[in-house]
């Protein structure tokens, strides 16, 4: 995989790629960076950012210097910083034509099921309208407890959140090396990786910034995440001016190879990991349909069991108990009630909200 075959890509840039060590932007390499993502944009792949440095900006404009933070400092920092990072994406977006949307999340949003639908979504609307989401940590909430811990894993939550086939970690090192080329003169650059092993994560070192909380131990543990996920990991340099455009002209780079996509990866997860909460009775014109790829309709559900919210996994059987299937509902339980049998154009008149048009889209469903 390479970032000239991808179609939806994750970009994460670290603290020590936006500001300086004086806590200023670099404003001449972020200007570079939404110029590879225009690019990008132009040639039809959907891109999300996943973006560092509110702390270090924040850390600036309240005059704590280089001391190491507290919580309530780190926090309020974020707070300010996140203005002004905010601010800067879209003064240089602007002339491209693109709109900034700010995305927070705590790790809470990936593991609540509808708060991470909802992220979701939302996400997936501001694609569809052509808009570049920048996504960080919400830091001004999160407790200690509470939080990804660094942008690399949070950059690869969302990789698997939406379906993503590349996530690119831009970083001040030019990938895997086999030991830290700092210390060690012989380390040889690992350029492509099929398997994470227990090797491999040896081969991690410390981070090498003062200002990034990141470092190669993160970047693995962030790969193992997306690959999982069935999406491909790049860990390039992103110093330079350009940092994408380097990587697209065969840059030095590692990549972490996923074993399947993202598709199959989601289909594997939702049928071997998920709890079923309730199930879906079909009629016969219903299992036909799903056989052949199609999307499950209220039209064809006769009866719902259980007590199950939107997002939830559930068993598709047929009217003599057979199990043909499972899914994420698209539907609580009690709305799907409401709905049986009804055709997509009725569901908004019956339940007073425009919802999906299927009980089970086919992307959620496995057969």
């Amino acid at each position: 995989m390479n970032i000239n075959k991808a179609k939806r890509i994750v970009i994460k840039t670290g603290s020590s790629l936006i500001a300086g060590e004086n806590g200023v932007v670099r404003d001449m390499w972020l200007a570079s960076l939404v110029e590879d993502i225009a690019k990008l944009k132009e040639e039809g792949k959907e891109i999300l950012l996943v973006s560092s440095g509110a702390v270090a900006l924040g850390r600036q404009a309240l005059q704590f210097g280089k001391k190491k933070l507290k919580l309530e400092e780190k926090q309020a920092a974020a707070a300010c910083g996140q203005v002004e990072l905010i601010r800067t994406y879209q003064r240089h977006l602007q002339p491209h034509g693109i709109t900034a949307a700010q995305i927070l999340l705590s790790i809470e949003d990936s593991e609540n099921r509808r708060r991470y639908l909802n992220a979701r979504n939302t996400m997936e609307m501001l694609l569809e309208m052509g808009a570049l989401p920048i996504i960080n940590e919400n830091d001004t909430v999160a407790t200690a407890e509470l939080r990804f811990g660094d942008n690399d894993r949070l950059a690869a939550r969302v990789a698997q959140m939406m379906g993503a086939d590349l996530l690119v970690l831009l970083s001040d090192i030019d990938g895997l090396y086999t030991g830290n080329p700092q210390v060690k003169k012989d380390a040889k650059h690992v350029p492509v990786v099929e398997e994470i092993t227990e090797k491999i994560e040896q081969m991690a070192g410390g981070s090498i910034s003062a200002i990034s909380s990141g470092g190669m131990v993160t970047k693995i543990a962030a790969a193992k995440i997306a690959v999982g996920s069935g999406c491909h990991t790049i860990i390039t340099k992103g110093t330079k001016d350009h940092p994408i455009s380097i990587l697209k002209k065969g840059g030095l780079h590692t990549v972490f190879k996923a074993s399947e996509s993202p598709k199959k990866a989601r289909k594997r997860w939702i049928a071997d990991t998920l709890a079923p909460l309730g199930e879906v009775v079909i009629d016969a014109g219903a299992v036909e349909a799903l056989k052949k790829g199609k999307s499950l309709l209220p039209a064809g559900v006769k009866r719902v069991k259980g007590d199950f919210a939107r997002g939830d996994a559930i068993l598709v059987k047929t009217l003599d108990g057979k199990e043909v299937g499972r899914g994420l509902s698209a539907y609580a339980s009690s709305d799907i009630q409401k709905i049986l049998g009804l055709k997509s154009d009725k569901l908004e008149e019956v339940l007073g909200f425009k919802g999906r048009e299927e009980v089970i889209h086919r992307d959620d469903l496995v057969i």
